[in-house]
């Protein structure tokens, strides 16, 4: 008879990672293994939702101690700007008594963390497996540089590659710089102490970024596959979006979302409403308020709403990203490269424009437009900015059907979506990864 194990799943505090962690949560309770959940006291109601699996996922809700610099009350980067993660941060690592109180109270098997740094050594103590768990591409691990040094200079044995950064890659680079240093040594230390690595990828995207790793740690790396969740087949696509769609042509559509994560500047945000407006195109924009401001409305160029009133739409709310890609309408996904948003969109038969923003982002485009070929990247000015006519120009290149490069994407998309669409791909990932676990478990140490 197989065994079940019950697993701890202790994410970095953002809904980024805290969603995927528990699509990989419903994917094991549903194989009949238990789950506890460590989330803060907020985030709880929002995470809910996503539990499919109640009976065999239980939160253990954690209370985020104040530290000076924090907003009182910030328990997740959705409460504080990206230049506050530090701080952030603090809080999270003092959040270990509470933790170490659940693990001898709970005794769990194993434990999926990602920046909590000092859990491999927690779990040593306690004697049970820890496992860091990455939701970001395996291209960015691969490329995990020291705080100060060049980047794009690939370390020797990298994979055969054109996955580097430029230097209009600067705003990406310095967005997130500010809490870079303490981030580098909570990823490293997590990758070196742990018992084994899962990355959220497939060997078909990037096997050999996959074998760099093991190669890199000398550790077991666990493929899960793209983990994407199941569609909710309850919830139809909402009245005013169906409505919206539904009056344009098939394939004519551009949707825009940026994730929960990034906040534009107000300049930005009305180049990127700017660059939607010149594609001519029917357009659904779904990006948080910019900086400063508690509504989109507020920030919308002079007329904006005017000129697009029968076309576009600005919409500064969550919406059903991957019902929206469905919709037969919708030809053009334009995105931050996200992981879970990027594997949406391939997964569609949309075609996909990338933006990126983060550095783990850019380096997750480079690789779907230079060496899959399957996207077309919004190129940068040298400052790092974009600009509303190379957002338009992106997108025209794609929705011409003339244009070549258009072609090209188009058909690499559709040539790889059919790999990764291969009956049994995606399942026989979870069922071996889960296999793979049980086995680790078991190991006497």
């Amino acid at each position: 008879m197989e065994s079940k194990f019950h697993a701890f799943m202790f994410p970095w505090f953002a809904f980024g990672h805290m969603i995927p962690f528990l699509h990989l949560a419903n994917k094991l309770a549903e194989k009949g293994h238990r789950v506890t959940f460590l989330v803060p006291k907020k985030a709880q109601k929002q995470l809910e939702p996503h539990n499919l699996f109640p009976e065999s996922i239980v939160f253990h809700p954690l209370t985020v101690p104040h530290v000076n610099g924090l907003p009182v009350g910030a328990e997740t980067t959705s409460d504080v700007p990206i230049s506050m993660d530090n701080f952030l941060s603090e809080a999270f690592d003092l959040t270990h008594d509470q933790v170490e109180a659940a693990v001898r109270a709970l005794k769990p098997d194993l434990i999926f963390f990602d920046f909590a740094h000092w859990i491999a050594k927690l779990a040593k103590e306690h004697m049970f497996k820890s496992v860091s768990y990455m939701i970001v591409s395996a291209t960015a691990v691969s490329q995990l540089h020291p705080p100060g040094s060049s980047l794009g200079v690939l370390p020797p044995g990298y994979p055969s590659s054109k996955v580097v950064f430029r230097e209009n890659d600067a705003h990406a680079v310095l967005t997130d710089s500010i809490y870079y240093e303490r981030l580098y040594h909570q990823l490293t230390t997590s990758l070196k102490s742990c018992d084994a690595i899962a990355l959220k990828t497939c060997k078909e995207m990037e096997g050999k970024f996959c074998d760099y790793i093991s190669r890199q740690y000398n550790k077991k790396v666990l493929l899960t596959g793209p983990m994407l969740p199941e569609p909710d087949t309850s919830k139809p696509l909402e009245e005013r979006w169906s409505h919206f769609l539904s009056k344009f042509p098939p394939g004519s559509v551009v949707f825009c979302a940026l994730g929960s994560q990034i906040v534009l500047e107000k300049d930005q945000f009305q180049e990127l409403c700017l660059g939607m407006e010149m594609t001519g195109l029917p357009f659904l924009l779904a990006v948080k308020s910019p900086r400063g401001l508690s509504t989109v409305q507020e920030a919308l160029p002079e007329g904006f709403e005017e000129r697009v009133k029968d076309r576009g739409v600005v919409w500064g709310e969550w919406v059903q990203q991957p019902l929206i890609l469905s919709h037969p309408s919708v030809g053009c996904f334009v995105n931050h490269c996200g992981p879970g948003t990027l594997w949406e969109g391939l997964m569609s038969d949309c075609q996909i424009v990338l933006l990126p923003f983060l550095s783990d982002q850019v380096l997750f485009t480079r690789l779907m437009t230079e060496e899959f070929q399957v996207s077309v990247e919004v190129s940068r000015e040298k400052t790092g900015w974009f600009s509303k006519e190379s957002l338009r120009d992106a997108i025209k290149s794609v929705m011409d059907k003339d244009n070549d490069l258009g072609k090209l994407v188009r058909s690499n998309h559709t040539k790889l979506k059919e790999v990764l669409g291969s009956p049994g791909l995606f399942d026989g990932y979870v069922d071996n990864f889960v296999e793979v676990l049980a086995d680790l478990i078991n190991v006497k140490t």
